[in-house]
């Protein structure tokens, strides 16, 4: 109670201009915006919230960095004050461990904003043929290490074209442009696709955890895999470039982007918003955005944020970020999210 009660008094200080800090830190000058980082999936729907919430009230427009999901956590939970992001975009949930860091210098109450879902794409140049791949063979092409040919073991991938692995699949190399380890679509994508293609193999089933996850879950490093960065639009570009190359990004990229690239069915499903909504589409997930609730009441405009990203407006079946391409969630689950955000109800109670 004591370190909470400094806490506050000195974040308050703080929104006086008389400033300090835990670490017993210079004087420092109030901030008067919101402060995102986080996601590059999540980047543009907050944009969209954010100019809208810049237009409608007194407040300023609200400063978002696109880090990656992992690297946006990272900087949330490095503590509470100025120097640090009131919100962080997410394309995956946060994790214990990120959890633990939070707790670990002072931020002990966090919201979590579930906001809707995204679908993973895989996507080429419009100009050329539509993949129609299965998780098996995501996985055979990305893989670090497959199911050797006589299921005795695991070998380094050996395949270097698509009809390697498929005779019905272009016999193009295989070289596909994705996100890095800070990025919460990778991890997503890891998750969904890669483990989902490792587990059609039996000899699978016998590894413990950790062999499994180190099979299953590790993307090749030998040129076919190649890290494209946190921006998602130069990955279209690069498609556009080399028609041969694949690109993974979220479902609103695609969206905005169809005269340039197009999806690839995934087991016979197009990344379609519809087939997104009905989890028909294998390669979807969630996305959320992280609150510190110490910034509310202190930052200028939180709860005014929170309200209009909320809002039917906004995150509704008709709201304008379904116009982006974000899937909205159906009315009932909207309605326990609001509650939640509404109340400031922290997914993890203070220490």
């Amino acid at each position: 109670m004591i370190r909470k009660a400094f806490r506050l008094g000195c974040f308050v200080a703080v929104t006086l201009m008389l400033g300090c800090s835990q670490d017993s830190g210079p004087i420092q000058a109030s901030r008067d915006y919101i402060s995102i980082v986080g996601s590059s999936t999540v980047y543009p729907f907050a944009t969209v919230v954010a100019e809208e919430f810049g237009r409608k009230t007194a407040f300023k427009t609200p400063k978002i960095e696109s880090t990656g999901s992992g690297g946006g956590l990272k900087l949330f939970c490095s503590g509470i004050g100025v120097n640090h992001p009131d919100m962080a975009n997410s394309s995956r949930a946060i994790k214990a461990s990120e959890i633990a860091s939070c707790a670990s210098n002072g931020v002990n109450e966090i919201v979590e904003v579930k906001i809707g879902y995204d679908g993973i794409v895989i996507a080429n140049a419009a100009s050329t043929r539509t993949f129609d791949l299965g998780l098996r063979e995501i996985f055979l092409a990305l893989a670090q290490r497959v199911p050797s040919a006589d299921g005795s073991g695991f070998v380094d991938n050996p395949y270097r074209y698509w009809s390697d692995i498929n005779p019905a699949l272009p016999a193009s190399a295989i070289e596909v442009y994705g996100p890095p380890p800070t990025s919460g679509t990778r991890d997503a994508f890891v998750e969904l696709a890669m483990e989902g293609g490792c587990k059609t193999f039996v000899s699978i089933e016998a590894l413990e955890k950790n062999a499994f996850k180190a099979v299953c879950h590790t993307l090749r490093e030998d040129g076919v895999y190649i890290e494209a960065g946190e921006n998602d639009n130069l990955i279209v570009q690069k498609l556009e470039a080399n028609p041969d190359a694949l690109g993974i990004f979220g479902f609103s990229f695609l969206d905005q982007n169809r005269d340039k690239v197009q999806g690839a069915l995934i087991n016979g499903v197009g990344p379609e918003f519809e087939a997104i909504a009905d989890g028909s589409y294998p390669i979807s997930r969630p996305l959320y955005f992280y609150v510190k609730t110490a910034h509310v009441g202190v930052i200028p405009g939180v709860q005014d944020y929170l309200a209009e990203f909320t809002s039917e407006d906004a995150w509704g079946e008709d709201g304008y970020l379904s116009e982006k391409g974000l899937i909205p969630m159906q009315l009932d689950e909207r309605m326990e999210v609001l509650v939640r955000v509404t109340g400031l109800v922290p997914m993890v109670a203070a220490n």
